[in-house]
């Protein structure tokens, strides 16, 4: 690990560690390309005492190249002094920045461009079923000219690095696919020559500027995806281009989205191999990208000679100073990042803007102590209430946790248990812990009423308690053994099979569904409305709808309602359609949750101030729950 806190030179530009902080798109922007102060904060944060190298969100050299309205612009006339900013941040922290130069092809958002994707040849996008027109060639003219003023512009803004993407599914991706190149012009018949010349357009302005290709070591699509067998061929022209070093993801943005954003429930194997064979194909240096957030791993990369540079962005999202604590042996006190992509690419996506779901001080202005002490009294240890603890204490704040359950975590100590989903159990137990270790006095197995709330006696209570199951009226389900999605996950009650009933296919009904049917059960899971799977992040839905797909046994009913459990069988209505089923040994409710009870008549009355917080609220999600007890440290 020592190695990796020691300098290295890409080119002549050193780096003070073998870290890279990778591409991650933010949509903290506006439509008019200007720098914000969320941007400012944002690379502050992952700078301070963070990897060597940050390489920013993506540009697109042509406004129909774009991916998202509020993505960081480089084609508009002030871009450069707009770029010059982040760069300032970057460079005051001690670190060096790298331009990413990108066109999106037939990936680019037409509400961003306001213009049909093109590509190198008429093709579909899967993953927003776009279709895109073919470039003529004065419109490849005109992109090559934006690779060109786009690497001007990152020289004025004072620049260390630049970055290519040749990856990923993206437009010099698609010319080098013959997949998808079909054209029968010059660049069809050589489908290097494009990536040949946005070289050669960035060489002309970014003279011996330091230049990092991105590639995907493998698109993980045999059907749409760049052969491997098209990768030496590449990698040959990067090393006689003088390319400073390789960056190395997984996936395609329109074939392959999970393997693209590293999901969490993905093998890691298939990345391991991608790498070796990149390493045995070419001698540049080699970045590595893609669930790197756990030393062990890491390690992995670094003794196994796989790489020479580790890329690490949302695990540095979830904790910016993972590098630090790493460097001090203190692997215990890391905020792990639970590779959901519910915080960070959902919100994106949504145009939120990216946040995370351990990390609520992302992109956000530093805590200032509070000139105001109070005594805070926070009931329920969920995301909300540990949430808002920390915060309130890290302002200064005199603040009691109370659970009443023996240990804390609410909700999300259950989410981990959905198949695909382990990795979110180390974000939880790092919350956890850093809620443990922070000036917070923690008590659990006790439950709050009026007489706590006398002897306490706190400025301030803070209702955190969560949600409960909602319990939908159902002729004949008394009679029917039942429990609710809550139940299923603590263990309070044993499923009985082998034929289970799941009501409410939403995203936990859905995940119910599909750990039942990985354990043999026959399963019948309805909903009355569609998607299945609502409110999932849609990597995450669309990864879980396939594996459910692959269960023989398990049956997906949308626009179903149940209307009467007897003897002979379930009744229900689908479309309009009413049938029988066959009995079931167990229902599971999954219809969603409702907000626990407020804090009764007597307990307000005792305190002057009360705030109710989180799913007590308004049921919600992770992500929602952390910012509220967030927001609420801002607020005092």
């Amino acid at each position: 690990m020592e190695r990796l806190f020691t300098p290295f030179s890409l080119d002549g530009v050193e780096l003070m560690n073998r870290f890279v902080f990778p591409p991650i798109k933010t949509a903290y922007g506006n439509p008019a390309g200007k720098v914000t102060d969320g941007q400012l904060n944002f690379y502050r944060q992952i700078a301070r005492n963070g990897p060597g190298l940050i390489i920013l969100e993506p540009v697109a050299v042509t406004p129909e190249g774009r991916e998202h309205p509020k993505q960081l612009s480089v084609h508009l006339p002030d871009s450069a002094q707009e770029l010059k900013k982040i760069v300032e941040v970057i460079h005051g922290e001690g670190r060096l920045a790298c331009l990413h130069l990108n066109h999106a092809g037939a990936a680019a958002n037409p509400k961003a461009t306001g213009a049909k994707p093109k590509a190198p040849f008429s093709c579909t996008c899967a993953a927003s079923g776009q279709k895109a027109e073919a470039l003529t060639e004065a419109e490849i003219r005109d992109i090559l000219a934006g690779y060109e003023s786009a690497a001007r512009k990152a020289n004025e803004a004072d620049f260390d690095v630049l970055e290519i993407q040749a990856g990923h599914g993206y437009l010099v991706s698609q010319f080098l696919n013959g997949k998808i190149n079909k054209r029968e012009d010059r660049f069809g018949q050589d489908r290097l020559l494009f990536v040949r010349e946005v070289i050669s357009a960035v060489r002309r302005s970014a003279g011996e500027m330091a230049l990092i290709l991105r590639i995907s070591g493998d698109e993980m699509s045999p059907e749409y995806g760049l052969p491997r067998e098209e990768l030496p061929s590449l990698l040959d022209f990067a090393q006689e281009a003088g390319m400073s070093a390789i960056h190395l993801g997984m996936g395609s943005a329109c074939f392959s989205p999970p393997w693209y954003f590293h999901h969490m429930s993905l093998p890691g194997n298939p990345q391991i191999d991608a790498v070796s064979r990149i390493r045995q194909l070419s001698s540049l240096p080699i970045i590595a990208a893609g669930r790197l957030g756990r030393k062990y791993r890491a390690l992995q990369f670094v003794e196994e000679g796989l790489a020479d540079l580790l890329a690490l962005g949302r695990p540095i999202i979830a904790d910016p100073q993972i590098l630090e604590k790493w460097q001090k042996d203190q692997d215990e006190r890391v905020i792990h990042c639970g590779y959901c992509l519910q915080g960070c690419l959902h919100r994106v996506r949504t145009g939120e803007g990216l946040g995370c779901n351990v990390n609520p001080e992302i992109g956000q202005p530093e805590l200032k102590p509070t000139s105001q002490p109070l005594k805070v009294l926070v009931t329920g240890g969920g995301p909300a209430g540990m949430s808002a603890a920390r915060y309130l204490a890290k302002r200064g704040h005199r603040v009691t946790l109370v659970e009443k359950e023996q240990q804390l975590g609410g909700q999300f100590a259950l989410a981990w248990k959905a198949p695909g989903k382990e990795p979110m159990r180390e974000s939880l137990e790092s919350l956890v812990r850093a809620v443990e270790e922070s000036q917070v006095s923690i008590l659990v197995g006790r439950s709050v009423d009026a007489g706590f709330v006398k002897e306490t006696n706190p400025d301030l209570l803070v209702w955190a308690t969560g949600a409960q199951d909602t319990i939908p009226e159902i002729t004949g389900l008394s009679d029917q053994r039942h429990l609710t999605a809550l139940e299923f996950y603590r263990g309070e009650k044993e499923v009985l099979g082998p034929r289970v009933l799941v009501i409410g296919a939403g995203r936990t009904g859905l995940e119910i569904a599909e750990d039942l049917g990985q354990k043999g059960y026959e399963v019948v899971a309805t909903k009355r409305t569609d998607p299945i799977g609502s409110h999932m992040e849609m990597v995450t839905r669309n990864l879980a709808l396939k594996r459910v797909a692959g269960l023989p046994n398990v049956t997906v009913l949308p626009h179903t309602a149940v209307n009467t459990f007897s003897a002979v069988g379930v009744e229900i209505d689908t479309d309009g359609e009413k049938r029988t089923l066959e009995p079931f040994q167990t229902v599971i409710l999954a219809f969603g949750l409702l907000p626990a009870p407020r804090p009764d008549e007597e307990i307000e009355n005792l305190v002057s101030r009360v705030e109710i917080i989180g799913d007590a609220q308004e049921v919600q999600d992770i992500f929602t729950a952390t910012q509220a007890g967030y927001q609420l440290a801002l607020k005092y």
